[in-house]
């Protein structure tokens, strides 16, 4: 499969952006699109572009996201990609229907890891209490891939060994 788009799914705590990162570094191919999210820049976690509500609703107004959504009490917009290059793209597992929609020749890697180690990572951020913390790890249940190609990757041991899987996984969807 040549998929020119990725979406990398998987709950908070995964390490999705850390391998996105690890395979936009082996593999001179890879973009990474930064989503805007409506929160501060400076609340740490994944590389985004931090806009106020009245820029989100401006730029969602003039088109300027591919695909946008609502989730955590915060807005999440995928601006349009340009260029060429194979795309990551850290998605919702929510909005994997709509973006196979959007995004023609879509492909995901699902990245996970195990309840505890999820729990401890979420824990370590210090943004979230236990109960949200375990509502989020509930959440890891079953998502509606809608038809779409799926490669899951474990990220709960080594992560040279998660480094590695994910991007033999961009591989084997990009070429």
């Amino acid at each position: 499969m040549r998929a020119r788009r990725i979406a990398v799914v998987g709950p908070s705590g995964a390490g999705k952006d850390t391998l996105m990162r690890a395979a936009a570094s082996a593999l001179p191919e890879i973009c990474l699109l930064r989503r805007a999210i409506t929160r501060p820049e400076d609340a740490g976690g994944e590389d985004f572009e931090g806009v106020t509500e009245a820029e989100f609703a401006r730029r969602q107004a003039a088109g300027d996201f591919v695909l946008n959504w609502d989730a955590h009490g915060l807005r999440y917009g995928v601006p349009q990609m340009q260029g060429q290059g194979v795309w990551l793209v850290n998605l919702s597992r929510r909005v994997l229907p709509e973006a196979a929609q959007a995004l023609p020749g879509l492909a995901v890697i699902h990245v996970t890891a195990a309840p505890e180690v999820l729990a401890a990572r979420l824990a370590e951020r210090g943004r979230e209490t236990a109960e949200d913390i375990a509502a989020r790890i509930a959440r890891e249940a079953e998502f509606d891939a809608a038809g779409l190609p799926v490669i899951t990757i474990d990220n709960s041991g080594a992560l040279a060994d998660a480094e590695a899987a994910f991007i033999a996984a961009v591989q084997e969807l990009s070429s």
